[in-house]
């Protein structure tokens, strides 16, 4: 398996840069790597992508050099499995609730002696059986970026229980999950910000996991700069590309009916 290019960028301690894809169209991702992200991320749990169209967007996120990210739509062993096969770098699982939930993830995307990931030489992501099978366990162990999302108040009462587990890289506070389960509409309530820092922390404390905060997310508005100065090393772009082509068409509809007089 190849570098994982968002994993490298957080080793360093810098902010690697994620785009969600947004549609069922490989040749987004083509554009979300000519754009200068460092991950496309291909969500599987709040879109009708099926196995075929994410494989299509793994082999092209390998083409273009981005680190292909794919959101599970539950946290399932099996779905996990066939997805990693196919050569995914990164495995997002949400509604993680607690240290169990978050054991049963590692388990599914990390190799004997860390998990219990099923074994086939032959597939793309051992290179067709090219690869020697020593090396592509490794490999698959250290390259593999797995992102344990805490969307509940069971979650973030672990949160420093679930940071603490090897095999997990990167906490995911997700801040519009978040938000409803502590009872909050305002995406301005301080209360919002707060106890998302205070997680952030606790997670910093453990001194293992990494953090996911999204950058510019309307129901929690950080700034690049807020983020790392959090201590945040990983953010993906709020809008997706569908609000951003939406908001795109209605300037220019508009714009056009301006300059013709008809607003």
């Amino acid at each position: 398996m190849r570098e994982n290019r968002v994993k490298r960028i957080m080793r360093e301690g810098g902010l690697a840069l994620v785009s969600h894809v947004g549609f069922a169209d490989p040749s987004v991702v083509e554009l979300i790597a000519m754009s200068g992200f460092d991950g496309a991320f291909i969500d599987m749990e709040h879109s009708g992508f099926d196995l075929q169209t994410v494989g299509e967007m793994i082999r092209v996120a390998d083409l273009t050099g981005v680190t292909p990210i794919v959101r599970v739509p539950e946290n399932n062993a099996k779905l996990i499995l066939r997805i990693l096969d196919m050569g995914a770098q990164g495995i997002q699982v949400p509604h993680i609730s607690g240290v169990e939930d978050a054991k049963q993830a590692v388990a599914a995307v990390r190799y004997p002696p860390l998990g219990e990931r099923g074994a086939a030489g032959s597939t793309r992501a051992a290179g067709y059986g090219s690869v020697p099978w020593n090396e592509h366990v490794r490999t698959s162990n250290e390259e593999i970026l797995l992102i344990a999302m805490t969307e509940d108040l069971h979650g973030i009462g672990e949160i420093e229980d679930i940071a603490a587990l090897d095999g997990i890289d990167l906490i995911s506070l997700a801040p519009t999950d978040l938000s409803m389960a502590l009872g909050i509409t305002d995406p301005s309530d301080p209360r919002l910000r707060q106890t998302i820092e205070e997680l952030v922390e606790k997670v910093r404390r453990v001194g293992k996991a990494k953090v996911y905060v999204p950058v510019y997310h309307a129901a929690f508005y950080l700034t690049p700069k807020e983020l790392l100065q959090l201590g945040v090393n990983y953010t993906s772009v709020a809008p997706p590309p569908p609000t951003i082509v939406l908001k795109a068409l209605q300037e220019s509809a508009q714009r056009i009916r301006d300059e013709a007089g008809q607003s």
